[in-house]
């Protein structure tokens, strides 16, 4: 990679539970887990990631009441991450069927076909397949 290719490669996600978390990720959207590191003191180095290709998801457990405060809700209640797919309506009817809570019908919109759900902990996220 030179100094011109930058990527984001991990967005940081506060949780209450890493394990709880990892559950949800894997066992409800389907995200590979990438990295599980014990880093001692009861820390660890969680990756969840879609796919191979994407940015992944660094799950940090709350450490204090601060961040504790910002789980769930760490963008004030807007959409917080957008999870783009090439087939919505077969991820859509499999998260659904999974317990997955989504907040809205999907939608046309022109840009493509959307929906709201959140997380378990009631972070807000669009799930996304661009026309």
């Amino acid at each position: 990679m030179n100094a011109n290719d930058r990527r984001i490669m991990h967005v940081s996600l506060v949780v209450k539970d890493y394990d709880e978390a990892i559950a949800f990720y894997t066992q409800k959207l389907g995200f590979q887990l990438t990295a599980d590191i014990d880093q001692g003191k009861g820390k660890r180095w969680v990756l969840v990631t879609p796919n191979e290709f994407s940015c992944s998801i660094l799950l940090a457990k709350a450490k204090n009441d601060s961040e504790k405060m910002a789980i769930g809700n760490q963008t004030g209640g807007r959409v917080f991450l957008f999870l783009q797919t090439n087939d919505f309506w077969k991820d859509y009817k499999t998260m659904k069927a999974k317990g997955v809570v989504f907040k809205e019908q999907p939608r046309e919109e022109e840009y493509g076909t959307v929906v709201v759900f959140e997380d378990l902990y009631g972070n807000l996220w669009d799930l996304l397949q661009m026309k």
